[in-house]
């Protein structure tokens, strides 16, 4: 495929170069936007794809997008989410609701990273606030450690699987793509991806025995469930305010970010626990995230940009195609090549760079372009546990201080359970499709 795809393009060193010095400084640990702007100007120089002169303003044009705006809101509103402890509100409501089921604080786990994914949009955000809250009470019920990590670093994929996300937001930007479609279409999607790793966690938990509980009335039940929702009910006002300001096409997703912003902020205040001597801490470490994604989409467009200018996706195409035409095998192989990718680089570069690659064959073999990026994003995701590198595996393992192959070793049983939806996304377009208008379909 790697002759054909060289002949079909007639690649030289102004496109093999680049990608050397790329995979040189990634080995190197040097920053990956500094690896990918690098490489983008070495390309650029050696192509004449684009003048030098225009980088620049390429820079701040591929920045320069009101949907961008809508990265930094939800980020922050993750962070104020978890200084003003309306987190464990979302955990305390997550184990009231499932403390029947044996094995209920491995599932309420699993329950509190999809709300925490449903506000911030970001998976490593997600691993990291989570992770702190339960880690060490999953371990006094009965799990062994590694798998307390392995569970939680599962369970905040979901991070960039259920809308808000930021990788729709992105991967929308790239390819010309409504954010709030998306985020309709991954609605489905995201919540099959919650069940998977909930379900995982049920079988496990049964063949290993680690947690008990579920020896509780109706009575009981329903009591504590109560307790648990009068005591943390308004902290779920504010991902209700983004999905009911999205989905009902009132609010942007940055208009929606804003409103989150404002309503987390207004909460906190009531509750006494924000107050603005935390202002300064919050907002830096907010800006601190920000900063690492956007010089990547900055610097990964004008990439993008001298790719497809060198005909690279095309001569991609035309090189797969040669080796068969059938879009069930094709599909196969961009899900092995996104997976891959995910366990190596961040979300943001893997979009901004595969996608436009990728999705002329999804389009040569009929794919749809909604099911594409849904496909695309999930098998991302299932990248960010995919032993040994998988990048929310290092989010917990620095958090605990716990063995990275260890918890590798127990996320297996999630990457395979995750997997099988991945592979129903990409072969069944109902799944994300259903709650778009028939135009989209």
């Amino acid at each position: 495929m790697w002759n054909t795809f060289s002949q079909t393009v007639d690649l030289g060193w102004d496109f093999y170069g680049p990608v050397i010095l790329f995979v040189m400084l990634v080995m190197l640990a040097v920053p990956i936007w500094a690896a990918i702007g690098a490489s983008a100007i070495l390309m650029l120089l050696w192509s004449g794809a684009l003048p030098l002169s225009l980088v620049g303003e390429s820079l701040f044009d591929g920045i320069d997008a009101f949907a961008l705006t809508a990265v930094p809101l939800f980020i922050l509103t993750g962070d104020v989410l978890v200084r003003t402890g309306l987190s464990r509100k979302f955990l305390d409501v997550a184990e009231a609701l499932t403390q029947f089921a044996r094995g209920g604080f491995g599932s309420a786990t699993v329950l509190v990273c999809g709300m925490f994914s449903a506000i911030s949009g970001s998976d490593a955000a997600g691993a990291a606030a989570v992770g702190r809250m339960t880690i060490d009470r999953l371990v006094e019920s009965g799990y062994p450690r590694p798998y307390a990590c392995a569970l939680v670093a599962a369970g905040a994929c979901t991070g960039i699987l259920i809308p808000p996300s930021i990788a729709y937001i992105i991967i929308g930007l790239v390819l010309g793509i409504s954010a709030s479609t998306l985020f309709m279409a991954a609605v489905i999607p995201g919540l099959f991806i919650l069940v998977s790793i909930l379900i995982t966690n049920i079988v496990v938990n049964r063949v290993y025995g680690y947690e008990g509980g579920g020896n509780i009335g109706p009575g009981e039940y329903f009591a504590n469930l109560g307790r648990a929702l009068r005591s943390g009910w308004y902290a779920f006002i504010v991902p209700g305010v983004i999905f009911y300001g999205i989905f009902s096409g009132h609010l942007t997703p940055t208009e929606a970010g804003a409103t989150a912003v404002v309503v987390t902020i207004i909460l906190g205040f009531i509750l006494g626990t924000l107050s603005l001597a935390d202002f300064p801490a919050m907002l830096i470490s907010s800006a601190k995230v920000n900063g690492v994604i956007l010089p990547i989409i900055a610097f990964s467009l004008p990439l993008a940009q001298a790719l497809a200018i060198m005909g690279v996706p095309q001569g991609f195409v035309g090189a797969v195609t040669g080796i068969t035409e059938e879009p069930a095998l094709l599909i196969l192989l961009m899900i092995l090549v996104l997976i891959a990718a995910g366990c190596v680089m961040e979300t943001t570069p893997n979009i901004v760079i595969l996608a436009p690659i990728l999705k002329p064959l999804a389009d040569n073999i009929g794919m749809n372009e909604i099911q594409f990026c849904v496909m695309m994003i999930t098998a991302l995701g299932v990248g960010f546990i995919t032993p040994p590198l998988g990048l929310n595996l290092f989010v917990v393992s620095g958090i605990t201080g716990e063995s990275i192959l260890r918890i590798a070793a127990r996320a297996v049983p999630f990457v395979f359970f995750m997997l099988i939806v991945v592979l129903l996304i990409a072969y069944i377009p109902a799944i994300s499709t259903t709650m778009l208008p028939d135009i989209y379909r």
